[in-house]
């Protein structure tokens, strides 16, 4: 019997960027109070978060702007971040210590082995994915974050009254998403007019670019069938 050595095909590129003094700071002040490590085994939110609340995972909050807003505002939701890049780690940190919410913790690592190896079985009552890059090119779509495989893993995650929470600026991608929904038979779209932007949902740096360049945003509002 043969074992593959191939590497997963990721939905990100590791670019880190420059990381800023103020940055850098953040992850080493503060990552033993907000940053959770990445571990292989399930994460028990009762001794994640301070008050017991309903759990909302993000993937990919950028520079972490958008994410601390939404914590703030939703403050009765616990809200759990997931980033790969250094600088929007450190950014997102310095806001947590400054501001001391409790409600807000992250984590630096890929988002999928978050979800095989740390989120246990219908603990997620939502799923934030607000604009993932949607790599244009067709050669690239396999790097697609939002796709079969993807959304079978978060569907056992899910509470059964829980939610996936997707925006995006790019049409092609946003129709092929809605596509994936219609042919599951996990889920459903609960929203009719992706056009609309949720009051909840901040606006990111990514979407203001978007409609800075014409492009319409796309809302869609996943959940189990």
């Amino acid at each position: 019997m043969t074992t593959s050595n191939k590497r997963p095909v990721r939905s990100y590129i590791l670019r880190q960027g420059r990381l800023t003094k103020h940055q850098e700071r953040g992850i080493k002040n503060f990552s033993s109070k907000y940053a959770i490590p990445f571990q292989k085994s399930f994460l028990n939110f009762d001794q994640v978060f301070p008050k017991r609340n309903k759990v909302i995972l993000e993937i990919g909050f950028g520079m972490g702007d958008s994410t601390f807003e939404i914590a703030q505002v939703m403050n009765d939701f616990n809200f759990l971040a997931v980033e790969v890049h250094s600088p929007g780690v450190g950014s997102l940190l310095n806001k947590i210590n400054l501001s001391q919410i409790e409600n807000l913790k992250i984590i630096q690592h890929d988002g999928i082995e978050v979800l095989n190896e740390m989120i246990p079985r219908r603990s997620l009552d939502g799923v934030h994915i607000f604009f993932p890059d949607p790599w244009p090119k067709k050669k690239h779509h396999k790097r697609r974050l939002l796709k079969k495989s993807f959304l079978e893993l978060i569907e056992p995650k899910l509470t059964l009254s829980g939610y996936i929470h997707i925006a995006t600026d790019w049409e092609p991608y946003a129709i092929e998403i809605i596509d994936l929904v219609k042919q599951s038979q996990f889920y459903k779209m609960s929203n009719r007019n992706f056009n609309k932007k949720p009051q909840a949902r901040p606006f990111t740096k990514y979407e203001k670019r978007g409609l800075r360049l014409g492009h319409q945003v796309w809302d869609m509002i996943i959940t189990l069938s």
